[in-house]
């Protein structure tokens, strides 16, 4: 038995209330169970309950057992001296405040019912990839859908949290923000720190001040990612950029020290950080005020429409400064796009809504929806146990299930973990 299951049978008032009866035998009638509190104090706050028709209003503690009492020394802390109800799976022992007047007891294992604790413990002692593993394609579909449209607003309101730390840090400058962001996720998984690290050692009123200009771009993002230093290439383009980074970072004070290596290693050549950053720097010189432009996008073609760009003309001959290849645009293809939309543009657009008080819900389904499921073994693995909507708003959601509840145990904060629980009890 587990404390946190316990809470959550005395939340969800998943036992027989009718017949309560305290250790001694006083009858208990609940009127109200109480706020759960997830932090320091007593369990639930505000319960409402009558003893021995005795009407009391206060606070209920839960425990394994009754001598955990003294175990966690609530005996001596003020903040219980309001508990009106003491809650236990196990009585040992009676309980007292700090002025010695005894607590009421509830053993709470005589009032639930067997097959709630049977399905609690299968599905908690699971050994299995997840713990509904073999139970999860019987799971209702109207409930599932319900939760991953949750799940994913839940997953939209953390990158937000990220959102609002980079908007503090920059003073609330959107567009600054959109570049930070935007630049990690052109790294994609492999050069996405990199790239953020990048980003960080340019202060974005130098990209302002230069964006006009594609080459003072490239010079400023290669220079500044350490793909600049070699000595030996003699190319027109290459000293061409690092003359003009040499410039840039005498006159703007440019500091690299901090950016962290790229990577070339096992990627294919279109996803090289040479092309990617080309790309970027050409997406910059086209659009100046870039936030302003994609916040007022709401579909999937209108990114499309808008991001079908490819690298500057070196790039078209080119995956690296010391070789030539076959030529061609090396544009932004749309599963690419759909990753910036999924992981900076959808997030931006939700974070900037609820920053000015509105609500973005339905534009942010409607959009995320028209994108196809994401191809990752999580997601896989899922589609496996049973069939899901294939669109990026399951595949976002499926990921915030596996990774905050399914690999956290947190089966009781869980809607499929609760319908397995309660199944035939």
């Amino acid at each position: 038995m587990q404390e946190d299951f316990l809470h959550y049978i005395w939340k969800h008032k998943a036992f027989d209330s009718s017949h309560l009866k305290t250790t001694k035998g006083d009858l208990i009638r609940i009127s109200n169970l109480g706020q759960h509190n997830h932090n320091a104090g007593p369990d639930f706050f505000n319960a409402q309950l009558s003893i021995a028709e005795q009407f009391w209003a206060g606070n209920v503690e839960i425990h394994i057992k009754s001598s955990d009492w003294y175990v966690h020394h609530h005996e001596t802390d003020k903040a219980y001296d309001n508990v009106i109800l003491h809650v236990v799976w196990e009585h040992d022992t009676e309980i007292f405040r700090q002025d010695n007047s005894e607590i009421p007891t509830l053993e709470l294992k005589y009032y639930v019912d067997k097959n709630l604790i049977h399905n609690y413990q299968k599905l908690i002692q699971s050994k299995t990839w997840i713990n509904c593993e073999t139970s999860f394609s019987e799971v209702d579909d109207f409930l599932l859908n319900n939760w991953l449209e949750r799940l994913y607003i839940e997953r939209l309101e953390r990158k937000s949290e990220t959102i609002q730390q980079l908007l503090k840090a920059s003073n609330k400058d959107w567009e600054a923000v959109l570049f930070q962001m935007l630049l990690k996720n052109f790294g994609l998984k492999v050069n996405g720190e990199p790239f953020l690290s990048l980003a960080n050692s340019i202060d974005f009123s130098v990209v302002r001040k230069i964006q006009n200009d594609v080459l003072d771009l490239e010079a400023l993002l290669f220079g500044q990612s350490g793909l600049l230093s070699e000595e030996q290439i003699e190319e027109a383009y290459y000293t061409n950029l690092k003359h003009r980074y040499g410039f840039l970072k005498q006159k703007f004070n440019l500091d690299s020290n901090g950016v962290l290596p790229l990577q070339f290693f096992r990627l294919r050549p279109p996803n090289f950080p040479t092309i990617r950053l080309s790309q970027f720097a050409n997406l910059y010189s086209l659009e100046q005020n870039l936030f302003s432009k994609i916040i007022q996008f709401n579909t999937r073609d209108e990114f499309y429409d808008f991001f079908n760009l490819g690298v500057t003309g070196f790039w078209r001959s080119h995956y690296t400064f010391g070789k030539t290849s076959k030529v061609s645009k090396k544009a932004l293809t749309k599963s690419f796009i759909d990753l910036l939309i999924i992981n900076t543009l959808i997030p931006l657009k939700f974070s900037y809504a609820k920053a000015h008080g509105k609500s973005v819900e339905d534009e942010v389904f409607q959009l995320i929806k028209e994108l196809k499921i994401e191809n990752n073994s999580i997601v896989s693995k899922f589609l496996d146990l049973k069939p899901i909507g294939k669109n990026a708003l399951n595949s976002q959601a499926l990921l915030q299930l596996k990774q905050n509840y399914c690999d956290k145990n947190k089966c009781l904060q869980c809607a499929i973990g609760n319908s397995l629980i309660v199944k035939n009890n």
